[in-house]
């Protein structure tokens, strides 16, 4: 495994495998990489050759007061982890080199990134679009694989893409969770003692809903109801936000008649200045006559 830290290096790489005809898989991170990671680099490993894993603290998608100085950084363990699974290229490029000096263009995804995280987070999504955007130009990858617990970000780079003519293919891949539900997430890290154990409730209240489509109930306002019954048993966590959205315009829905997430967002810890925020969501797809959930 090759480790590359400069732009011209990774695009002379890429250019390299393109002109040998070969299928460039991409899997951005953030490094503090978890078994949610490693299942993204399993599957570019199965459908590409080379694969790319990048490793970048974006500065741009962390709000003021968010926790950008402390987010987790492993990168000796991330590093081994990826030569492990036999990652080709190895993406670390310092911030100066993502943003130089006088940087001042960025992406916007009207309509869909002030929603859910973007109205709780503002200017996260256009960070995040603007650095997914850079990535897919320096990589150029066919296939670029992405976890669906970050379903509203999945979506707006998918739009990103097809409003832009890229040539990159978004492959979503299922949630990975821990035993008892928790969906892995690298701010896990920052869970202790209880905390660790109430964070399991943002799984068991999207479980309430499936649990109450199950027995028939398709009103949303009854689901999000459940969901947050079953939060409230949790003293120490607080919703930011739930909603049961349209996939595709991530509107909430009156009813339950196509493709829509329940979309969660909450605060772990009585201490808000030290709480942990966490996001889940389920899958709700028309099967038929019936509703098929997937958490």
């Amino acid at each position: 495994m090759e480790t590359i830290h400069t732009i011209a290096w990774m695009k002379q790489v890429a250019r390299d495998a393109r002109r040998r005809e070969h299928i460039l898989g991409f899997v951005p991170t953030m490094g503090a990489l978890h078994e949610g990671h490693l299942s993204l680099i399993r599957a570019a490993r199965r459908q590409c050759s080379p694969v790319v894993v990048s490793i970048f603290v974006n500065p741009t998608q962390f709000g003021p007061g968010e926790d950008l100085a402390k987010y987790p950084r492993t990168f000796e363990a991330d590093r081994a982890a990826c030569e492990n699974l036999g990652v080709d290229y190895l993406f670390v490029p310092p911030v100066d080199e993502i943003y130089p000096r006088g940087f001042r263009t960025f992406v916007n995804v009207d309509g869909l990134g002030d929603r859910l995280e973007g109205r709780s987070r503002p200017g996260h999504f256009r960070g995040v679009a603007t650095v997914v955007l850079k990535l897919f130009e320096i990589v150029e990858p066919e296939f670029a694989f992405f976890g669906r617990k970050d379903a509203q970000q999945v979506r707006i780079l998918e739009q990103m893409v097809a409003d832009l003519n890229l040539n990159t293919q978004l492959v979503t891949c299922p949630i990975i969770r821990e035993p008892d539900g928790l969906a892995l997430s690298s701010r896990n890290a920052y869970l202790q003692g209880d905390q660790r154990r109430a964070a399991t409730v943002l799984y068991r209240s999207l479980d309430a809903v499936r649990a109450e489509i199950t027995a028939g109930e398709r009103d949303p306002a009854r689901l999000l109801a459940a969901l947050r019954h079953a939060v409230d048993r949790e003293p120490s966590v607080v919703i930011d936000y739930a909603e049961i959205v349209d996939a595709d315009t991530l509107e909430p829905v009156m009813a339950l008649r196509k493709t829509c997430y329940v979309m969660l967002a909450a605060r772990v810890g009585t201490d808000r200045a030290k709480a942990t925020r966490l996001i889940d969501n389920a899958l709700i797809e028309l099967v038929g006559d019936s509703l098929r959930v997937t958490l």
